[in-house]
């Protein structure tokens, strides 16, 4: 055989070979989480007036669902649930203690960034992924690299609203700063320079962004983007409490973030919606300038990205601000996923769940099974967007609180059995509980099937933001709540 047809035999099969390869290389993974961010984006159409062009475009290279919800209206329940794929009612971990791995049981989980170790994937973290320092510590092995800290960065020299508690971190508002001094910034650009370095083995690369969390502090070309003359408020309806049970009171019974009726009094209600605004515009930009070194590096067409927040913040809406609720306010959250397997310019209107986020990760990557999971992959929904799911989304609030949500119904249930009903299709910003109206009754009904069966008390170490409740009495934070006692104003 002449030469030349072998050295061309050789090419040919070496480069059917190398496409092989390409072909069978596992994705990296982007993993980009952001703290207390609502529904305000353009592409979920959650404010009018919102600018977030870069997080739209990954939507339109992605694909977008539209009815996702957090599995806990609170940092650290929320973001274990979704790291470890276990429901809060099956850890007990409700507040902002304890970190999981100190709960002996549950010491030894698979989290998500281990389970991608263990296939192969070098893991790296920046911000806030895990709530507070966990998975940070010296002995802990959630991650291989560990970045940079999460935080606010600089801050004005003294406190900008004088807030009732006058809790440090209940703040916001425009002071003389630069975007480079900002904390969200300089993740994003450890981020950038961990994409620059072009790492040979598969990445998972998770960064968790601090902003709008308060305070709200954003530099001033982001305020600049939303005028206070022609600033538009969220839907508030007056007296929106009263046809909601008494208990919807006792999960957040008394909390740093300031209520409706302080926020009106002293004036304060569209400057928190102006900076609440200007940090999400100042963050779209930190996840537009990540996705551009993830272009420039050529990573996108073998790159799983997944955008999503920990849950909602309420700005005035049901008469407070700050998170802690079973109203879509809290519970609904930005969820995003684009790269290879998933439908482009794709909308699912399904219900979801952060905790889907493990099992659609270890689908979309081809990675060993973990059967320990709670959560289901919605690797059905990024092929085809309309697929059915099986069950509803759920939320939990402190033990037995719950949060059912379906494709066109919410459905609240406390732990006193006290009940909420609200028709999303019709009312999409909850202003009417339609529990007490016995035609809804086998709608009630439905919706009841899916309450987890199991209902964990607090786990050992709980603290900050805890509620209990049984037949003799409600305890807040180590303080009973009587029946006839007075509802906080502030």
């Amino acid at each position: 055989m002449p030469r030349w047809i072998l050295v061309f035999t050789f090419v040919v099969i070496s480069s059917v070979q190398l496409v092989a390869s390409e072909k069978n290389e596992k994705p990296n993974v982007v993993f980009i989480a952001i703290d207390d961010l609502n529904d305000w984006l353009g592409c979920l159409q959650g404010h009018p007036q919102v600018q977030t062009p870069n997080i739209d475009r990954l939507a339109s290279r992605g694909t977008l669902f539209t009815n996702a919800h957090c599995q806990s209206p609170l940092c650290n329940p929320s973001r274990t649930s979704l790291l470890m794929g276990k429901r809060p009612s099956s850890t007990g971990i409700y507040g902002l203690a304890p970190w999981i791995r100190t709960v002996p049981e549950f010491k030894s989980l698979v989290s998500l960034p281990q389970h991608f170790s263990k296939n192969g994937y070098k893991t790296f973290t920046g911000g806030k992924i895990y709530h507070g320092g966990n998975g940070r510590r010296k002995n802990d092995t959630e991650f291989d690299v560990i970045g940079p800290g999460s935080g606010v960065g600089i801050t004005p020299k003294k406190k900008m609203v004088q807030t009732p508690g006058g809790h440090k971190l209940m703040d916001w508002g425009w002071f003389d700063h630069k975007d480079e001094q900002k904390q969200d910034y300089k993740v994003a650009s450890w981020a950038i320079k961990q994409l620059d370095s072009q790492p040979k083995k598969p990445f998972f690369l998770s960064l968790g962004f601090f902003l709008p969390h308060v305070p709200c502090y954003a530099t001033k070309k982001w305020f600049d983007l939303y005028p206070e003359d022609t600033l538009q408020l969220p839907p508030i309806l007056e007296n929106d409490r009263d046809d909601t049970p008494r208990f919807s009171w006792y999960i957040h019974w008394k909390l740093p973030e300031p209520r409706l009726k302080f926020l009106k009094e002293s004036n304060q209600l569209k400057n928190l919606v102006r900076s609440y605004l200007a940090c999400i515009s100042f963050i779209d930009h930190q996840v537009g300038r990540v996705l551009e070194a993830v272009d420039r590096n050529g990573y996108r067409d073998n790159t799983i990205i997944v955008l999503w927040s920990d849950h909602g913040y309420h700005l005035g809406e049901k008469q407070i601000s700050g998170k802690n609720t079973l109203w879509k306010r809290s519970t609904r959250v930005p969820l995003i996923f684009s790269g290879p397997g998933v439908s482009p310019g794709a909308r699912c209107a399904e219900p979801v769940e952060l905790l889907d986020i493990y099992p659609t990760l270890v689908d979309l990557c081809g990675l060993t099974k973990n059967n320990q999971l709670e959560g289901l992959s919605l690797l059905p929904q990024l092929k085809h967007a309309n697929t059915q799911r099986t069950r509803p989304a759920i939320t939990t609030h402190n033990h037995d609180n719950h949060s059912i949500v379906s494709r066109d119904w919410r459905y609240i249930i406390y732990a006193d059995g006290s009940e909420e009903l609200y028709d999303s299709l019709r009312d999409p910003n909850e202003f009417h509980n339609l529990a007490n109206d016995p035609k809804y009754a086998e709608i009630k009904k439905i919706h009841r099937d899916y309450i987890p069966k199991i209902n964990r008390k607090p786990a050992p170490g709980s603290k900050h933001r805890v509620l209990t409740h049984d037949k003799e009495k409600t305890v807040w934070q180590g303080e009973v709540i009587h029946p006839d006692d007075p509802i906080p104003e502030f």
